[in-house]
C-alpha cells in the first residue's frame, strides 16, 4: 500500500483540511512550566516591512565578561541600549548556533524549563510547530528568516567574519549562500586586529550605494573569537582579560555602526547577542565546541536605534 493511502486512512472520515490543521498546531499549554506567560518585548509583525532589521553576532562572547564591563561602565554603546539579558546559547559553536538562529530560534530565557518560556521574534511556520505564530512573533515561510523577510521586500545582507563565513571553502559558502548579498574578505578575518574597523568601513561604504529597499543585516564581529590577545597591552596569549578588552574595541565599533545608519539609513531595529562563549582553562577546559557554563550562557538584548 502506498504511503500516501496509509496517510489518508488515517483521517477521521468527514474531518476537514481546516481541522486537521487545528491539530497541527502545538498545544503549548501542555508545554507550560506552571508560571504566567510573558507579554513579548517587541511585536515583530510591527517591525517587520516598517524598519531595516540589524542582527550583530558578537561571535564567542561570553556572558560574564559582557556584564563585568557593562557594571564597570566601559562598553558605553551597548549600555546606552539596556542590560544584558542572561540567556541560554542555541549550540556550542558557531555552526549549529547559526543553523538555529537563521532559522528563528535565537537564545532563550536563561531560566526557561521548556518551549513556551521562549520569546520568539520570528515564527518558522513550516517546521511542525503549527500556524498559529505566538502573540509578538513574525510568522515566516520558508527555511530562514532571510528567505521569509525576502518575501516582505527585505534586501538581505551578509557581512562574515569568522572562517563559516569566509566563502573560501565549501562549508564556508554555507551561510553566506542564505542572503541575497554576502561579503568577506581577509581583512575581516579572526587574526587581523582591525577586522570590527574594516567591516564596519565596508557597512558604511556600501551603505552609500543603496536606494529605500529595506535591508535585514546580519553582521558576525569576529575580534572577539580567538586570537584576541592583542586587545590588551603587554599580552601574549587569549585570556579571559583579553576577551574583555575585545569587547570594549567593538564597543567603539558598533558606535560607529550605529550611528552610521541613523544617518544614512534613519532606525533600525537591532539583535545583538553572542552565538555561544568560549572556555580559557575553566574546569580543566578550553575553547568551545563542549558544554560548559562558559560556552553555553550568552548576552543577548534586542532594541531600536
Amino acid at each position: 500500500m502506498e504511503i500516501t493511502e496509509r496517510a489518508e486512512m488515517t483521517l477521521e472520515e468527514g474531518e476537514t483540511e481546516k481541522k486537521q490543521e487545528e491539530k497541527a498546531e502545538v498545544p503549548f499549554r501542555l508545554f507550560s512550566s506552571g508560571r504566567q506567560r510573558r507579554k513579548p518585548s517587541v511585536d515583530m509583525n510591527q517591525v517587520v516591512g516598517r524598519d531595516d532589521i540589524l542582527f550583530v553576532c558578537l561571535d564567542t562572547l561570553r556572558y560574564d565578561a559582557a556584564v563585568q564591563e557593562e557594571a564597570q561602565g566601559t562598553t558605553p554603546v551597548l549600555n546606552g541600549y539596556g542590560p544584558w539579558e542572561k540567556r541560554q546559547a542555541p549550540g556550542n559553536f558557531t555552526w549549529p548556533s547559526h543553523h538555529a538562529m537563521f532559522s528563528g530560534f535565537l537564545p532563550c530565557d536563561y531560566d526557561a524549563r521548556n518551549l513556551s518560556d521562549r520569546e520568539l521574534l520570528f515564527f518558522p511556520r513550516q517546521i511542525g510547530m503549527g500556524n498559529k505564530a505566538p502573540e509578538g512573533a513574525f510568522p515566516f515561510s520558508g527555511a530562514t528568516i532571510m528567505e521569509g523577510l525576502e518575501k516582505e521586500g527585505y534586501d538581505t545582507w551578509c557581512v562574515g567574519g569568522v572562517s563559516f563565513f569566509d566563502k573560501r571553502s565549501d562549508l564556508g559558502k554555507v551561510f553566506p549562500g542564505y542572503f541575497k548579498k554576502s561579503w568577506w574578505h581577509p581583512s575581516f578575518g579572526c587574526g587581523v586586529k582591525n577586522s570590527a574597523v574594516n567591516q564596519v568601513d565596508f557597512i558604511l561604504k556600501r551603505l552609500d550605494k543603496e536606494e529605500e529597499q529595506r535591508i535585514f543585516l546580519y553582521l558576525n564581529i569576529d575580534a572577539i573569537h580567538y586570537p584576541n590577545y592583542f586587545y590588551l597591552e603587554g599580552a601574549r596569549q587569549d585570556s579571559i582579560s583579553s576577551h574583555r578588552a575585545a569587547l570594549r574595541h567593538v564597543d567603539g565599533e558598533l558606535g560607529r555602526l550605529f550611528s552610521g545608519w541613523k544617518e544614512k539609513r534613519g532606525g533600525a531595529f537591532v539583535i545583538c547577542c553572542s552565538d555561544h562563549g568560549t572556555c580559557y582553562g575553566e574546569d580543566g577546559c578550553q575553547f568551545h565546541g563542549i558544554n560548559h557554563p562558559a560556552v553555553n550562557t550568552v548576552p543577548y538584548k534586542h532594541f531600536f536605534l
